[in-house]
């Protein structure tokens, strides 16, 4: 296949304000550590929103600077893709909110689920678009308030996630930047390790519903973090090959940012050592979909990533999905 088509023009990035650290979980009753999560996760701190803060705010927040950081304007955007595991709610998208928050009003606006491989899944479409020609501007937002659908009680996961949003500007490429190749994969016979079992169209949220908290995350960690380290393993040798390179070839590796030995373990598998791997998991926790265009952006910020770098990206996420893409800035 002749790549690349299209090119990440820009990114953006919008977290809430608010900061919860490891410490902060005694004061709401889950008995934990700092020294505990930050074994198991390497997780310190992550980024909370307030009940008035939505998923389409943060990315139309993000969506915003990657918009000013490319020279476009909201009359220029033919359509916007949002990956999202926590829309602000169920009918209508929430890319449709984005679309009227940003006042663009020409675009085509329609969300993706793949859980925290989504916005890798969401870079594909935007891609396919741009070569198809039905688009010659795609604004591609992972956006996600986590905060909303974790248990506060259960100590396995509540300490994983944070919220954010990370945006790009795709267009079609020019001098060799873009996307060098994807990879995308999913296996629907493992999605019972990793999701919410009620409150959608087959078990409708009832009382019920919500006093048992079935509406909320439920992981089985152990097999989750075997079958994410696989997967992303085998998601950064496809990329890799689809581009004809090697691990020495990368200048950076931006994996999902879930958990640092998950990362630890699939940067060591594509033999890419870990001073040429971004981490602020630290920082962030688990944001799902936005975790990866957060990363990129904080990369491009602090100059760990320039224009002509070449940059491995790898996920993993509930489904199972997982992706991975190789793309030269």
């Amino acid at each position: 296949m002749k790549r690349p088509y299209a090119q990440l023009l820009s990114t953006g990035r919008a977290v809430p304000a608010r900061v919860m650290t490891n410490y902060d979980f005694a004061a709401i009753g889950i008995e934990t550590t700092h020294e505990w999560v930050m074994e198991r996760t390497g997780i310190s701190e992550r980024h909370i929103a307030t009940e008035t803060e939505t998923t389409a705010n943060l990315g139309a927040a993000a969506s915003r600077i990657a918009m000013e950081r490319a020279g476009v304007q909201p009359g220029e955007v033919d359509v916007i893709v949002l990956s999202t595991a926590t829309p602000d709610r169920l009918l209508p998208a929430t890319a449709v909110d984005i679309q009227a928050e940003l006042g663009a009003t020409r675009a085509a606006a329609f969300d993706i689920s793949a859980a925290c491989s989504g916005w890798l899944y969401a870079l594909t479409v935007g891609e396919g678009l741009i070569q198809a020609g039905s688009a010659e501007t795609v604004l591609v937002v992972g956006a996600e308030k986590m905060s909303s659908i974790v248990d506060w009680t259960d100590r396995g996961t509540c300490v994983l996630f944070g919220d954010g949003a990370g945006a790009t500007v795709l267009r079609r490429s020019t001098k060799g930047r873009g996307i060098l190749s994807a990879y995308m994969r999913s296996d629907g016979t493992l999605a019972e390790l990793l999701y919410r079992p009620h409150g959608g169209a087959t078990v409708p949220m009832s009382a019920k519903v919500l006093a048992d908290r079935t509406h909320l995350v439920k992981m089985a960690g152990r097999e989750v973090f075997k079958h994410a380290v696989r997967s992303m393993s085998d998601a950064a040798d496809r990329a890799l090959d689809g581009a004809r390179l090697t691990g020495t070839d990368i200048d950076l590796m931006i994996p999902h940012q879930a958990n640092v030995r998950i990362i630890e373990a699939t940067a060591k598998h594509a033999g890419i050592p870990m001073d040429k791997v971004y981490v602020n998991v630290d920082r962030y926790g688990n944001t799902s979909s936005a975790s990866i265009p957060i990363s990129l952006d904080e990369a491009i910020e602090t100059g760990r990533v320039k224009e002509g770098s070449t940059v491995l990206l790898a996920a993993f996420g509930a489904g199972f999905t997982w992706a991975s893409m190789v793309i030269r800035l």
